[in-house]
């Protein structure tokens, strides 16, 4: 049976501290990456439903998907940002196609 590697979009939230004079500065801080990330403060919020592969490129994948049973946006196939098939090498370690 193939291997495949998925690639998923999720919505994830992060801590970071900053001295700042006030809160907006301490927001733009964060925004211009200049914070200190809160180690181990990653926290899964949900699966990002509102994006994904776009049908046009996708249309045959789509439809195979439907046909499974799984609900498929009118204009993309919800949260996945990539899929390709792998292959096992020597250990068992998976490489792309376009790695090869």
């Amino acid at each position: 049976m193939p291997l495949y590697e998925v690639e998923q979009y999720e919505i994830h939230s992060t801590k970071y501290r900053v001295i700042a004079d006030s809160p907006a500065d301490a927001i733009a801080q964060v925004l211009d990456g200049e914070a200190d990330q809160i180690d181990d403060s990653m926290e899964f919020i949900e699966v990002a439903d509102d994006i994904g592969l776009p049908l046009d490129e996708y249309d045959e994948l789509a439809e195979k998907i439907s046909k499974l049973g799984v609900p498929v946006d009118e204009h993309f196939i919800p949260s996945i940002r990539s899929i390709s098939a792998v292959n096992v090498t020597g250990e068992g370690t998976p490489t792309t196609e376009a790695e090869r």
